[in-house]
């Protein structure tokens, strides 16, 4: 087993124009879904303007920065131009990983699994050569690299695998493959589509069939693109698949595209040596001859060194993204309504879930109470993502109890009526409605005040 990782770690190489031609395709997505989001207005509506933003447990000290966001959002969008053309490689992509990864952490209501995605594949990055072959660092150093490390390459194949198993592991359960549900749900309201949308999206078949495809192509993906002789049929398929989420689901943002092109590093390094020779042809027909000269045979080739601080790093990581998605194995009750280890684990499309909650805020000694209007308090985003998540209302229970103590309250208790429904299953009490949510606490324990579920989802 020695001997085997000493070869993987020391002799095995790659060429490096996989690397670049990944760096290029990340870094052109990150510049374009910036641009989209700053273009969107979503930077006002979803940070400058929320009077409060919902913390991630361990990151409160993560704030708004006001109007200033649009800053970051400027660093991120310089940096990820930066990470696409090779320049300054190294700080560009620690940089785009900061500021994407602070601008994540300040409102977990925008959560998204490909945010997340984003913030892992940025951080690996940062420790790879990315920038040594087909940059502008390797035209200013006159040097560009001919061989990497073949982990170099892994770490992110291996990665990509992850994201996909897990995703498809957590498809097999009885709603998605038995009930059809949440597909049969979200299709049925696509009436509008051109020519299927009245009849192929409102039958059952398609609902089924559309489920159970989704679960064998995310558990079976990953290894068709490790085998040579099934990774360009891979492909098609995973092409053919997003395309096909991106029309039924176009709020899914910049997913789709990020997969499709992140797939392309499973491909032999020819076919990354040929994309980069066509594009050097393009830069050099629009006069960017500088940049061409960095795949010219007259720079001095060197080899990348293994590093085994970086390679155990990666090991380290890698098994991190392992274990963490099977957290919610340590807690009871089922995991799509109280989600507790639901974040953070590639559970990607599973649940529909809608709830409805009022908070009650009672003076315990003087017995008296009044009703809180949410929206004096929260947008109507925040508003529908923290009335059917456990860790959202605890936080906004005790942010309401800060506020109304800060306005002369005594003895405030609060309790909540609230209401869910998933997976359109009708709607059922989802807190203790006797359960003063300001004697909880935001932690790792059981959140025990949650009430469970009158019904059982089966599967992993």
């Amino acid at each position: 087993m020695h001997k085997i990782i000493h070869d993987y770690y020391s002799r095995k190489k790659a060429h490096p124009a996989t690397l670049a031609f990944f760096r290029i395709t990340f870094g052109g997505l990150m510049f374009l879904s910036t641009l989209r989001f700053w273009s969107k207005g979503w930077i006002e509506t979803l940070y400058v303007l929320p009077e409060y933003h919902f913390k991630y447990f361990g990151f409160e000290w993560v704030t708004d920065l006001g109007n200033f966001t649009y800053l970051l959002f400027l660093l991120g969008l310089i940096s990820s131009f930066f990470v696409m053309i090779g320049y300054k490689y190294r700080l560009s992509v620690i940089t785009f990983f900061l500021v994407f990864t602070y601008i994540e952490l300040i409102d977990k209501t925008t959560y998204l699994n490909h945010y997340y995605l984003t913030s892992c594949l940025a951080f690996i990055m940062c420790f790879l050569p990315a920038a040594s072959y087909f940059s502008v660092d390797a035209f200013i150093s006159g040097k560009r690299a001919t061989a990497i490390p073949v982990w170099n390459v892994d770490a992110i194949k291996i990665f990509i695998c992850l994201v996909y198993f897990f995703a498809g592991i957590a498809k097999i359960n009885s709603d998605w493959l038995l009930e059809a549900q949440p597909l049969s749900l979200w299709l049925k309201s696509k009436y509008d589509l051109p020519w299927i949308g009245q009849t192929l999206m409102q039958s059952k078949v398609t609902h089924y069939l559309a489920s159970w495809f989704g679960m064998i192509y995310d558990v079976c993906i990953p290894f068709f693109l490790l085998f040579s002789r099934t990774k360009y049929i891979a492909y098609f398929f995973v092409i053919i698949f997003h395309i096909l989420t991106k029309i039924f689901f176009p709020s899914i943002g910049m997913f789709p595209y990020i997969m499709i092109t992140s797939a392309v590093i499973f491909f032999d390094s020819r076919i990354h040596i040929k994309i980069l020779n066509y594009l050097q042809s393009l830069i050099e027909k629009i006069g960017l001859f500088f940049v061409s000269k960095s795949l010219e045979i007259n720079l001095k080739p060197k080899t990348i060194a293994p590093n085994k601080f970086i390679f155990t790093l990666l090991c380290c990581f890698l098994f991190f993204q392992l274990l963490f998605p099977l957290r919610y194995l340590l807690y009871p009750g089922e995991l799509f309504w109280n989600e507790q280890g639901y974040r953070f684990s590639w559970r990607v499309m599973l649940m529909e879930k809608r709830g409805d909650i009022t908070f009650k805020i009672k003076d315990s000694v003087a017995n008296t109470y009044f009703y809180v209007k949410n929206e004096d308090f929260l947008t109507p985003f925040q508003e529908k993502q923290m009335s059917f998540q456990p860790d959202f209302i605890l936080e906004y229970a005790h942010y309401l109890g800060k506020h109304f103590n800060d306005k002369g309250h005594q003895n405030t208790q609060i309790f909540v009526d609230s209401f869910v429904a998933l997976n359109g299953r009708p709607s059922q009490r989802f807190i203790d409605p006797n359960f003063d949510l300001l004697k909880a606490q935001e932690s790792f324990s059981n959140k025990d005040w949650i009430l469970p579920l009158n019904d059982e989802i089966k599967g992993l």
